[in-house]
C-alpha cells in the first residue's frame, strides 16, 4: 500500500511551520540579527538533538520501514562537531550543555524509540527537510553577519553528500510517498512532525533572553511586533 506520507506530511506541518518563523528568535535570524555567542548555542543544542536521532535511526535501521527513510547522506552529527571545534576549541564537549527544552526533546526522542520507533520518521522530516530548504538560507545568513569564511562555523548547513538538494528532496518525498504504513501511523507520525516543531521553537524561544541582553530589548520588539503571514519554505517541504 502507498502511504502518501510526504503530502500528509507538508499539508499537515503547514501551520506549525509557520509558527516556527514567528519565533521571535527565529525572526530576528531571518532579518540578519543573530550574534556569535548565541549562534554557537543554538548549534549545540542542535548537535544533542541530532546525536540523539541519529543514533535511535540507526539502532532500529534493521526495521524495513524506517530502512525505506533511512539516507546516511543527511547525518549531520558529524559536521555539528566540527562546528562545536570552530566554536569552542578542541575543549568544546567539557563546555557545551543541553538546555532544558533540548533535554526535554532528547528525552522524547529516547521514549519514541523505546516505545515506537517508526514514529521517529517525523522528526528525520522535519529536521533534515528543513535543514535542506530553509536551513541554506539560514546558512547564508550566518556567514553574512558574523563573517564567517567558507564554511567555517555552518558545517551543519553544508550537505556534502548531496550537490543537487532539490532532486534529493524529491527522492526523499518519493520514499515517504511508497512507505507501507496504515493510515493511523500516518497520522501519528504528522502527529510527531508537528511535536518537533513545537521542540524545535521551544529551543529557540530559550535563546531569547541572552539574545535580548545583546541586542536591547527595544530593536528586538521592532524586530518582532509583526508576524509573517506564512511559510516561505512549507511547499518546498
Amino acid at each position: 500500500m502507498s502511504s502518501n506520507l510526504a503530502v500528509k506530511l507538508r499539508s499537515g506541518t503547514q501551520k506549525a511551520h509557520t509558527s516556527a518563523e514567528n519565533v521571535g528568535f527565529m525572526k530576528c535570524f531571518l532579518k540578519g540579527v543573530v550574534d556569535r555567542q548565541n549562534f554557537a548555542k543554538f548549534l549545540s543544542n542542535l548537535y544533542f538533538v541530532y546525536s540523539e536521532l541519529e543514533a535511535a535511526i540507526t539502532s532500529h535501521v534493521n526495521n524495513p520501514v524506517i530502512a525505506a527513510v533511512y539516507f546516511p547522506e543527511l547525518n549531520r552529527r558529524a559536521s555539528l562537531e566540527k562546528d562545536m571545534v570552530f566554536y569552542y576549541g578542541s575543549e568544546w564537549r567539557s563546555l557545551i550543555t543541553p538546555s532544558s527544552s533540548t533535554q526535554a526533546y532528547i528525552n522524547h526522542i529516547r521514549e519514541l524509540s523505546a516505545r515506537d520507533p517508526v514514529l521517529l520518521i517525523g522528526h528525520t522530516y522535519t529536521r533534515y527537510m528543513g535543514d535542506l530548504s530553509g536551513g541554506q538560507m539560514l546558512q547564508k545568513i550566518a556567514q553574512s553577519t558574523l563573517k564567517l569564511s567558507g564554511y567555517e562555523g555552518t558545517s551543519f548547513y553544508n550537505f556534502e553528500q548531496i550537490p543537487d538538494k532539490q532532486a534529493f528532496k524529491n527522492t526523499y518525498r518519493q520514499a515517504m510517498d511508497s512507505l507501507s504504513i496504515d493510515d493511523a501511523t500516518g497520522d501519528r507520525i504528522v502527529v510527531e512532525a508537528n511535536s518537533a516543531f513545537q521542540f524545535n521553537m521551544q529551543m529557540a524561544k530559550d535563546l531569547e533572553g541572552s539574545l535580548i541582553k545583546a541586542i536591547g530589548q527595544v530593536v528586538f520588539n521592532s524586530l518582532t511586533h509583526t508576524n509573517n503571514p506564512g511559510s516561505t519554505e512549507a511547499a518546498a517541504m
